[in-house]
């Protein structure tokens, strides 16, 4: 056997980040039962019980759904329709999942329960608008806002969603919505389920894409312009921006070619909120996701050295580059604390810097300070024509 000079022994230990869709949806929705409803004459115990019975019958169980096809055969009524609505979006949604309710007695909570155990970011309850009574703590309304509140923050990782309701068909009332960034609402004019229409056209979309002018395939004349001033909030001027009071309506543009329906914008539910628009919120979710998606694979195994956190660095830029070639970020900035520390000649270091690298030592913990510039679309433009 010849001598080896240089020999090389590759080990291959490839890591591949988890990847997170950003359309998703769960539809929960009333669905038809074969179960007999109780006599009118039936005493009150009875219907209760009749009622319970019902619901039992539907548990909420998901299935999921890639295409229309059997939606209206797996789940007759609402739930059904709903399915088949949300798939005729262009672009639309890829992957959606039913959870079915009783049409009499429905389980609002049990099924958004089964929900909070499903990776998907939207979430809408079919035919259901949102008012005084359906906006209540134990309102479906009321139910789906804590849902994607509590889902969103204390769930697992990658677990967050958004939640979306319509206002009652011709309302232009902002003041009925239950002020959540998490959710979006849409007023519109339509008999067919405005929410979940918007539902579909939010999951064709990138999420850093704005809704604002995006199409939903759904019948909806367009609102009056004091309607528009009504639901949009403070009138706006000249030199001001979208004011917005937290609803979203449908629109027929007429500097757009055509009837389509379109988005007149794209708020989130809560316009005091420093994600006022559906897009920013979306992309916080999406950019937390890969960066944890990432960064997983360093747990456990880089060391708090200057190696180890230029390492850290390096694969968080390797998420966040993409999106500055891409013209989403204007840029960003990673800062890790400890690592400056370790770049100092130990000899100058103060007894509290020293002990800062001793805490994180044993802490084995590692703060890292990163700040994003997000890109946001253009919602309005003014121009001053001057004619001499």
């Amino acid at each position: 056997m010849p001598v080896r000079y240089i020999r090389v022994d590759p080990t291959v230990n490839l890591f591949a980040p988890a990847v997170r869709a950003f359309g998703t949806i769960a539809i929960v929705g009333r669905v038809t039962t074969p179960a007999p409803a109780p006599p009118a004459s039936a005493s009150v115990s009875a219907k209760k019980s009749a009622a319970a019975e019902a619901a039992a019958a539907v548990p909420p169980t998901p299935v999921a759904f890639t295409s229309p096809d059997k939606a209206e055969e797996t789940f007759p009524g609402e739930l059904g329709e709903a399915l088949t609505l949300v798939f005729k979006q262009s672009p639309g949604p890829t992957l959606v999942y039913g959870v079915p309710v009783d049409a009499t007695a429905p389980d609002w909570k049990g099924a958004l329960s089964a929900v909070a155990g499903l990776n998907v970011q939207l979430v809408v309850l079919a035919n259901t608008p949102v008012d005084a009574t359906s906006k209540t703590p134990d309102g479906p309304i009321g139910l789906l806002s804590a849902h994607v509140t509590s889902v969103s923050n204390t769930g697992a990782d990658g677990m967050e969603r958004m939640g979306i309701a319509m206002l009652p068909k011709g309302s232009t009332d902002p003041k009925v919505i239950l002020p959540n960034e998490r959710m979006v609402y849409i007023a519109h004019n339509s008999d067919e389920d405005a929410a979940v229409a918007v539902t579909g056209t939010i999951a064709g979309y990138e999420p850093f894409v704005s809704l604002l002018l995006k199409p939903v395939n759904i019948e909806s004349p367009p609102f009056n312009p004091t309607d528009i001033d009504t639901l949009n909030g403070p009138p706006e001027v000249s030199g001001s921006g979208p004011t917005g009071a937290g609803v979203n309506w449908l629109t027929t543009p007429a500097l757009i070619p055509g009837t389509g329906v379109y988005m007149g914008e794209g708020y989130t539910g809560n316009p005091g909120s420093p994600k006022k628009y559906i897009d920013v919120c979306r992309f916080v979710d999406h950019l937390s996701f890969l960066l944890k998606a990432q960064l997983i694979g360093s747990i456990g195994n880089v060391r708090i050295s200057r190696s180890g956190l230029r390492a850290l660095i390096a694969q968080m830029e390797a998420v966040l580059s993409p999106f500055v070639d891409a013209g989403v970020l204007n840029g960003f900035e990673v800062v890790v604390p400890v690592l400056v520390l370790l770049d100092k000649d130990p000899t100058t270091l103060t007894p509290d810097e020293a002990n800062r690298i001793h805490t994180a030592e044993v802490q084995r913990l590692v703060q890292v300070l990163a700040a994003v510039e997000y890109a946001g679309a253009v919602h309005r433009i003014s121009i001053d024509l001057k004619f001499d």
